[in-house]
């Protein structure tokens, strides 16, 4: 594990690059579900663990769910996310 913070992209910058964020299933567990982000190029930057972002999400309502998500995914594309 390294010592270095994690740096992430601003918001505005995180809108420029991703263009989609897609449920899956883990590839190594099938009991686990991911969050992949891909670029415009369909290039995937990153994926997150779908219980620990809902965890960090909280409780919103229904309809907000989707967007809540969305938000807190993009304010965490790491900046090495740029070189990809």
């Amino acid at each position: 594990m390294s010592d270095e913070a994690m740096e992430f992209l601003s918001y505005a910058e995180a809108l420029k690059i991703v263009a989609a964020i897609q449920e899956e299933e883990d590839i190594h567990d099938k009991n686990r579900r991911v969050l992949t982000v891909y670029n415009y190029d369909d290039r995937e930057l990153c994926w997150f663990d779908f219980d620990e972002v809902m965890a960090a999400v909280g409780e919103v309502p229904a309809g907000e769910r989707k967007q809540s998500v969305q938000d807190y995914i993009l304010k965490h594309i790491p900046t090495w996310a740029l070189d990809i």
